[in-house]
């Protein structure tokens, strides 16, 4: 798996490229506080994430998620919240900016993609990444694109970037399964929301620990 081989890189965001732990954690809490839920912890949080916001509240809340105006409650504070405080504390990984410039310096093509809510995957990209990101998707399953691990967001981001050979980066679980079902190889990075233990057991091909090693 080599790094010349590869004209496309797609990220996942949160655990990947971005530590977004603390704000996620925050934002969660605030919203369990204000439909008078019982608050999460940090690990907790961790695990509950990777899959969209509508299942990262329907995780916190637990039984009371069954309750629709006690979740939608939950949903719309936790946007309202987490949107308007989500630069408080995420800050790039160490070696992330480097990675991504030395991609962009060697004419690599850099997407990402998230399930993560399509406003907050734009605005973290634009705030920390700039021009280094040529494409950013977030979940818009109202205009028919799945979620992962659908493949429907890799695919419309290599399209956007007009196609050639990818590679799929990611930290979790969602993302290998991302990957095979987009027919990508997968790197797992293990700085991220999941340990090297869990990813490999869930089939993770190659773990790095460091930027540097995917480019």
């Amino acid at each position: 798996m080599a790094a010349e081989d590869f004209d496309i890189y797609v990220f996942d965001l949160d655990g990947t490229l971005l530590n977004t732990l603390e704000d996620l954690y925050l934002a969660t809490n605030a919203a369990m506080r204000h439909v008078g839920a019982a608050e999460r912890t940090k690990d907790e949080v961790r695990a509950f994430v990777g899959n969209g916001i509508k299942l990262l509240i329907t995780r916190a809340l637990g039984e009371r998620a069954a309750d629709e105006a006690v979740f939608n409650r939950a949903f719309s504070y936790f946007k309202e919240y987490y949107g308007a405080r989500m630069f408080d504390h995420t800050a790039p990984y160490a070696g992330v900016l480097e990675m991504l410039r030395r991609l962009n310096a060697a004419k690599k093509r850099v997407a990402v993609v998230s399930n993560k809510a399509d406003f907050a995957v734009k605005g973290l990209c634009e705030r920390y990444f700039g021009k280094l990101c040529g494409v950013a998707i977030g979940e818009n399953e109202a205009a028919g694109i799945r979620k992962k691990p659908a493949p429907d967001s890799v695919f419309a981001a290599i399209e956007k970037l007009g196609g050639g050979k990818a590679v799929y980066i990611g930290d979790s679980e969602v993302d290998i399964e991302t990957a095979k079902n987009a027919g990508l190889p997968c790197i797992s990075v293990c700085w991220g929301f999941k340990s090297e233990e869990f990813l490999i057991a869930h089939g993770a091909e190659k773990c790095v620990h460091s930027p540097e090693e995917i480019f």
